[in-house]
């Protein structure tokens, strides 16, 4: 008639190498993502300069004493601001386009050195700044704080105590283990 069934039996499980964390960061800037980003930053660039060297100075000059002393203060910080993301997005092209590779990157990375910055002005004299002053250093904050977010995903995807931290999928499937074991 056929088998009868006798229970169900364990089948020994085939050694399995142990998971091991994916830095995703790393595929991120790799990405079209990262390509975007770098285009906006590296367009922002271009955008400063060109109202710095250009609209800007006549603009400048016709401001008041205070908000003229904002003015100076906030342009070389957007300026500076916007070096340190330039350098940065460079210096992760260079890596996507195999010139460096990540471990030659994060010996680098000493050299670019990100800094949060806020507005050099407070906001009553922020206010008196040309606008297109005004949206350059906001949007340059904006992109600050997304390249210094994937700096510190970058630098802790590349400490050596990444590797020793434990998976969650590894911690996941070692609890179902210990729950379904005799």
């Amino acid at each position: 008639m056929g088998r009868q069934f006798d229970g169900w039996k364990r089948v020994p499980a085939a050694s399995s190498p142990p998971l091991v964390a994916v830095p995703l960061i790393n595929l991120l800037t790799a990405s079209p993502a990262f390509n975007e980003l770098f285009r906006e930053g590296m367009a922002l660039v271009e955008e400063a300069a060109a109202y710095l060297d250009g609209r800007g100075r006549a603009e400048s000059k016709a401001l008041p004493r205070p908000a003229a002393l904002a003015y100076a203060t906030e342009s070389m910080r957007l300026t500076t601001r916007l070096m340190q993301v330039a350098s940065w997005l460079l210096l992760r092209r260079a890596v996507n386009e195999g010139d460096l590779t990540p471990g030659q990157a994060l010996t680098e990375r000493h050299r670019v050195k990100l800094a949060r910055q806020d507005l050099a002005c407070p906001p009553g004299i922020f206010d008196l700044l040309p606008p297109s002053l005004r949206s350059l250093s906001q949007r340059s904050l904006r992109i600050q704080e997304r390249v210094i977010h994937l700096d510190q995903g970058l630098a802790a995807a590349g400490s050596p105590d990444a590797l020793k931290r434990p998976s969650e999928v590894e911690s996941q499937h070692e609890r179902l283990k210990a729950a379904f074991s005799d």
